[in-house]
């Protein structure tokens, strides 16, 4: 789900980038938030951050003692991704396994839709193996799928999520 939330920054100004004109100083302050907000993966809370989408004021600057950098907070708004439980969403298989595949959905790269979660469908093995049904609808690598989020686990050390899902209810599975 797309979140659109207003955070508080601090943006640091090297002292060489400073310049008397006022509008050279918001545009530093600009493409120094942009740069620090594109390092900034995802957040346990907010999910993955997507887009800054404006920046809404920006305070006071403080000089720091030792360096001469000076420090401006700032507020902005940005839109960032989270799946949550019950989530109805579409992901493209990039692995397949006897017990599962592996999807992606946007920025999310780790969910996993076990075997025991997509109903009417066996694993049929080869050299590129597949999960096919009784109707020949087939679940294989580079084929989007429409799931329901069960469960969500953020891992702090990477700083990201993964996901559980699974293809049980109404019009879920393949999307052709």
């Amino acid at each position: 789900m797309f979140l659109k939330v207003q955070l508080p920054w601090n943006v640091i100004i090297p002292a060489e980038n400073l310049d008397a004109k006022g509008l050279m100083l918001q545009r530093a302050i600009t493409v120094r938030l942009m740069e620090n907000f594109a390092t900034r993966k995802a957040t346990k809370d907010l999910g993955y951050f997507l887009a800054v989408t404006t920046l809404e004021s920006i305070g006071e600057g403080r000089v720091r003692q030792h360096t001469g950098d000076v420090l401006f907070p700032v507020v902005f708004s940005c839109i960032t991704f989270k799946l949550f439980r019950g989530d109805v969403l579409e992901g493209v298989v990039h692995k397949v396994l006897k017990h599962g595949v592996f999807l992606r959905c946007g920025p999310v790269e780790n969910i996993y839709l076990s075997c025991l979660k997509m109903p009417d469908y066996k694993y049929v093995t080869g050299e590129n193996p597949v999960f096919l049904n009784d109707k020949l609808s087939k679940i294989e690598k580079d084929v989007a799928i429409r799931f329901i989020v069960i469960g969500t686990k953020w891992l702090e050390v990477e700083r990201e999520f993964q996901a559980l899902v699974s293809l049980e209810g109404d019009y879920l599975g393949p999307i052709s």
